[in-house]
């Protein structure tokens, strides 16, 4: 059963366009290899009250699909530039039909 992933990223104070650069680039660079290894889509969006505030909605083929990548200590490398740009940790809730 596929499984969507809900990912909520504050923006440091004055970093939210280079947030949305390094999303971009990510989304770009990593794209085909996480199709490989069960993520089926995403997209990105900026809260309406808040628009320091992006979020991702992903679509994965699994829970486990998503663990193996997330797990996976090249992922956090790549996430790293994106890491540094947050004002806090991000959220992420990964919810399924019922």
């Amino acid at each position: 059963m596929s499984i969507k992933v809900i990912v909520e990223l504050k923006a440091a104070p004055g970093k939210r366009e280079e947030l949305k650069g390094v999303l971009q680039s990510l989304l770009a660079d990593l794209g085909p290899a996480l199709k490989e290894r069960g993520a089926i889509d995403s997209a990105f969006y900026e809260a309406v009250d808040d628009p320091d505030t992006l979020v991702e909605i992903a679509e994965w083929e699994s829970a486990a699909a998503r663990e193996s990548v997330m797990s996976d200590p090249a992922a956090a490398e790549a996430m790293a530039p994106l890491l540094a740009l947050l004002a806090e940790p991000f959220r992420a809730t990964v919810v399924q039909p019922l």
